[in-house]
């Protein structure tokens, strides 16, 4: 048992650094080849910060352990916006003044319609995900074409300031991307077999043990970036790692697990996982909305409405052990 949970925690901390090093990597590469600050802040770091959910869902998939690698996915999503984009607001309120964030949201819960009417049948098959993949293009395409469009938008602003100098230089770039790919790599299948063990040990399921502890591990470099944002009272990229980050996770993160091999959905997951996601996105979508002219805003109440819910959905799953 030492051995598991040294394993274990050992790759959670390497998974973190790894992230880390990746998204630092990467966005400083892109900036290099000319990618608008824009576009590194929506596409490279907000879907590089959910490069540890990819790994460890298509390991998990690849071992045939489709439970880990769909709570790995739908709690990940649950723990950004009721527990890492809570406790940003609560740090400093989020007002929300950017229109292509606001167009981003009713996306997020059709997506997530998608995901659940594909997984309707039980099964998450080849075909699925490539819909899914499909779909993920289709959003890269618009992400690009809102790129020359966001000329007045808040949300360019803010990444304009946060992402127009690369943090590396061309050489540490490469070696920090490199790095970061490789630790993910090895620190996602440490992930996985550890948790896989302490599933067997403490006699839970594998699903439990993917939409909390794993769950939370694989968000720690959204919590890093949303918090970091919110100390600069860079609202809308904080709001925007999230959403971007959930969007990534349906559809890329499962799209993948799916084409390695279909996932078996249980009933569990779409009556009590994929349900909570949606009430939590339609209540995040609630609060970013304008009313009355005046700019959507996620205050420190509605931050603990949420962190609420997920603890009231966190003491579920402890009760019912999944």
């Amino acid at each position: 048992m030492f051995l598991t949970l040294s394993v274990f925690v050992i790759g959670l901390l390497l998974l973190v650094k790894s992230a880390d090093a990746f998204v630092d990597g990467a966005s400083s590469i892109a900036r290099y080849l000319g990618m608008s600050p824009f576009l590194v802040g929506m596409i490279i770091v907000g879907f590089g910060t959910s490069a540890p959910e990819l790994l460890v869902s298509s390991i998990a998939a690849w071992q045939n352990s489709s439970q880990l690698a769909l709570g790995n996915v739908y709690g990940s999503n649950i723990v950004n916006m009721g527990l890492i984009l809570s406790v940003a607001a609560l740090i400093n309120p989020i007002v929300v003044h950017s229109k292509v964030l606001k167009r981003e949201l009713p996306i997020l819960v059709g997506t997530i319609i998608l995901v659940a009417g594909l997984s309707f049948d039980g099964m998450l098959s080849r075909l699925d995900a490539g819909v899914m993949l499909l779909s993920f293009l289709l959003l890269m395409t618009l992400f690009i074409r809102q790129d020359s469009q966001a000329s007045r938008d808040t949300l360019l602003d803010e990444s304009k300031k946060e992402y127009q100098t690369p943090k590396l230089s061309k050489k540490k770039a490469v070696i920090f991307l490199v790095m970061g790919l490789v630790g993910l790599l090895v620190s996602s299948k440490m992930l996985v077999w550890g948790a896989i063990e302490i599933a067997k040990v403490f006699g839970v399921s594998d699903l439990m043990i993917g939409l909390t502890i794993v769950a939370i591990g694989t968000s720690l470099p959204e919590l890093a970036a949303c918090v970091g944002a919110a100390l600069k009272k860079e609202h809308d990229i904080a709001l925007g790692n999230v959403i971007g980050s959930n969007l990534f996770n349906i559809l890329a993160v499962l799209g993948v697990s799916g084409c390695i091999r279909p996932l078996v959905v249980s009933h569990e997951i779409m009556t009590r996982d994929i349900s909570v996601m949606m009430v939590m996105t339609l209540l995040l979508w609630a609060f970013c909305y304008s009313w009355q002219g005046r700019p959507g805003r996620i205050n420190r109440l509605k931050a603990v409405i949420l962190i609420l819910v997920y603890v009231a959905y966190t003491a579920y799953l402890c009760l019912a052990k999944a």
